[in-house]
């Protein structure tokens, strides 16, 4: 299988490539008006780690009165439940960016739902999806929202089958299959549609892009099951794909290996 490797160390460091000097604008999207930490944490984390020029954290205005208001935090209009409400007002903020992390903890509403799909659709900066966003994408994703190149997907296994389901994709994706079954589907499905994927299988990091497939021990990136999925690495993996543009395999598996 041309098409899949597993690898042992990275073929390649994208390490040296950080710049030494600030560049690029990043927003760090999510929030309702009861959760808004991950954001903020997640922005420090990437303000302390990379030499970011400016990071915005993107949030709905149902918290401008509980946050203090500091010139990297940008408001956008909020439903009557207190999540993001303007399609076009978030695909502006995208669009505006170098490069975009949509980080969940959104409001599980329609409106939202349909906002955030909307956005992605109309991207035309990189946009990394993770956590409980993929979820709300999904409710209204379609052929015409994956088949935007800018869109990257950091999902667990389950996340990504309702996906596929969503577009109606005919190959399946289980828990029960193995890690090359798994790679086939990823292979087949990143043929069809331009995405980048991350995942999660069988203690594996897969990696696909354009029918290609990586796959790198869970252990070597130093996260547990558990510290996976709570951002950070997501967002590690959206800093070097930002300073290493259409090298998403090896950008990424730079970020998963770097200490």
């Amino acid at each position: 299988m041309e098409y899949f490797e597993k690898l042992d160390a990275p073929q390649t460091d994208l390490s040296w490539n950080i710049p030494e000097q600030k560049q690029g604008t990043v927003n760090i999207i999510g929030g309702n008006s009861q959760n808004f930490r991950t954001e903020i944490k997640i922005a420090e984390f990437l303000t302390s780690s990379y030499p970011i020029q400016a990071l915005n954290v993107v949030l709905p205005d149902a918290l401008k009165t509980k946050l203090p208001p500091l010139p990297n935090l940008l408001f956008l209009s909020s439903t009557d439940s207190g999540s993001l409400a303007d399609g076009a007002e978030l695909t502006s903020a995208i669009n505006r960016a170098d490069a975009n992390l949509l980080l969940g903890d959104l409001s599980k509403n329609s409106v939202t739902s349909k906002v955030i799909a909307s956005a992605c659709t109309s991207a035309e900066k990189p946009l990394l999806i993770t956590r409980d966003a993929v979820d709300l994408i999904t409710e209204n994703a379609n052929d015409r929202m994956l088949m935007n190149e800018n869109l990257f997907f950091f999902a667990s296994l389950p996340q990504l089958q309702k996906l596929f389901r969503a577009v109606y994709y005919p190959k399946m994706l289980l828990m029960s299959q193995s890690l090359i079954q798994v790679a086939e589907v990823l292979h087949k499905f990143t043929l069809s549609y331009p995405i980048s994927l991350v995942t999660l299988h069988d203690g594996q990091i897969l990696i696909a892009k354009n029918g290609m497939v990586k796959a790198i021990e869970l252990t070597k990136s130093g996260y547990s099951p558990m510290m996976f999925w709570n951002g950070e690495l997501a967002a590690k993996i959206l800093a070097l794909n930002l300073y290493n543009p259409h090298q998403f395999i090896d950008a990424t598996i730079t970020a998963i290996t770097e200490e």
